[in-house]
């Protein structure tokens, strides 16, 4: 088992950065890039739940929704995350999309 907490935290910390942004930097691409970084973790939940299946797409909910979207998102990952790397790489994956949102 993989202690995801550093993962749901750094996602929780973007989530309220969203919550709080205005709504002209939503538009300027915070929401695109959260709602590209939840697609991304959906992409790998369903991968190691089921590899001989096609991932399904989350869908955009708005950019209000952003927030909401990663944040089930990474509860999903966080749920079938078997091994530090995959750990380490979804870490990753948070940051730089939090720096690209800038929030």
């Amino acid at each position: 088992m993989v202690d995801t907490t550093p993962l749901t935290q750094a996602v929780d910390h973007f989530a309220d950065r969203l919550r709080a942004a205005p709504q002209s930097r939503l538009q300027r691409g915070g929401a695109a890039e959260a709602l590209e970084l939840a697609r991304e973790l959906v992409r790998r939940a369903q991968r190691i739940e089921d590899p001989s299946r096609e991932p399904r797409e989350m869908p955009d909910a708005g950019m209000f929704a952003a927030a909401d979207q990663i944040t089930v998102a990474v509860h999903d990952l966080a749920l079938v995350l078997t091994d530090e790397g995959q750990l380490a790489e979804a870490l990753e994956l948070v940051a730089q999309a939090q720096k690209r949102a800038a929030v």
